[in-house]
């Protein structure tokens, strides 16, 4: 064992740029950090210590403070759970769907069954816009607010007054069995409570709860959990993996509290793995084409970063990454076919340096399966030896 910790800093949706097969997602020339740093001022000098802006072009930085690369990625979409399932050692070559019309009818009226709530919305929208413009009427008449971002998933929102955030969930799960039929394939099932007055509803974050499906297949987090190591998952990573393979869950909902509680967690002493989902990026400000919230989020991560840094032990790594791109230059709101970044930083290297592009998210799972001799995923390359 060469790392007693590893820690996975996930960055969602912070991607360095278009992929090779990014025509066949319309995406040609998404750039999610390139054209945030084209168009908002980003002072990042300790993201930028440790190579984050040398992985836009993979240029050659003589001094960086990390290795680093970028990763490309090989399964069928571009969404959440296909990025992720990359990461942890699995090939995906069917891609969940996406409904940019709008659910089919047996879908809603599925809904309604199952909650008995009648269902409106039904549109392909950001999250802010669609509360403002029916809340209103969800409010009065208890409907249910369902829409979906462009990713595969199923959004279903209400008012706590009207509808409990417990029944809320309780809702959602109903509709997670009935969505997991093959011809529907959706990946996620999201509630989403709101609170507030008309013109002024407000998403209430820490009441968010995602409905995933199983990973069809076994990952590095099962091999680790088989083999009696720590798996922790912080924000939203249990339910990304609907807990397979996490044997403990830390909750929080902001950049802000998942950082709190990575730093926590930093300060006891377990043996095996910790990955953690920076969600605000992607939910707040890509799908929302905030450019400038976008920037700011990365300069409050940057302030961090020494901190994080300082709490490392000797024998930790900390790999820094993305699950997908969202570039907020783009049209629409989906997310974009992007390579990803990844940063990867001990205080032992002697030699940290630009490595060679991975050809799959896989490596960065390889690598941890190798670290903790476990079983290796069907896919990915350690590239543990290399890293002195």
């Amino acid at each position: 064992m060469k790392f007693k910790r590893i820690f996975v800093m996930v960055l969602d949706s912070l991607g360095v740029g278009e992929t090779q097969d990014a025509s066949n997602f319309k995406d040609n020339g998404a750039n999610t950090l390139g054209h945030i740093l084209e168009n908002y001022d980003l002072f990042i000098p300790n993201l930028k210590k440790i190579g984050f802006l040398d992985t836009i072009n993979l240029s050659e930085n003589e001094n960086v403070e990390a290795y680093y690369t970028i990763a490309k990625p090989i399964n069928a979409g571009k969404d959440t759970l296909n990025g992720y399932y990359e990461m942890v050692g699995i090939k995906n070559d069917i891609p969940f769907r996406t409904f940019n019309q709008g659910f089919t009818y047996d879908v809603l009226s599925g809904i309604e069954e199952v909650t008995g709530r009648t269902v409106i919305g039904n549109v392909c929208c950001s999250n802010e816009s669609i509360i403002q413009e029916l809340g209103e009427r969800e409010y009065n008449y208890g409907s249910l607010i369902v829409y979906t971002s462009a990713d595969s998933d199923l959004q279903v929102a209400a008012h706590e007054d009207v509808i409990p955030i417990s029944t809320l969930h309780e809702y959602c799960q109903r509709i997670r069995a009935l969505t997991l039929k093959e011809d529907w394939r959706i990946a996620r099932v999201i509630a989403r409570p709101f609170n507030g007055t008309p013109g002024k509803y407000k998403l209430i974050n820490s009441g968010r709860k995602d409905y995933a499906i199983k990973p069809p297949k076994k990952t590095i987090l099962d091999s680790l959990n088989e083999s009696n190591y720590n798996v922790i998952g912080i924000g939203k990573i249990y339910d990304i993996f609907d807990g397979q393979g996490i044997n403990k869950n830390i909750k929080a909902s902001t950049n802000a509290e998942v950082i709190n509680k990575l730093t926590e967690i930093m300060d006891k002493n377990f043996t095996g793995l910790c990955m953690v989902n920076l969600s605000d990026f992607d939910s707040l400000y890509g799908h929302q084409r905030d450019v400038e919230g976008y920037g700011k989020a990365i300069e409050e991560l940057d302030v961090e970063i020494p901190i994080i840094l300082n709490k490392l032990e000797l024998e930790d790594l900390l790999i820094i990454t993305a699950d997908h791109g969202n570039d907020p230059t783009f049209p629409g709101n989906d997310h974009t076919r992007e390579n990803v970044p990844v940063i990867i930083y001990s205080r032992n290297f002697k030699t940290p340096k630009r490595m060679k592009a991975f050809e799959t998210f896989a490596n960065i799972g390889a690598t941890i399966a190798d670290n903790f001799d476990v079983e290796m995923p069907e896919i990915g390359e350690s590239v543990l030896e290399t890293l002195e």
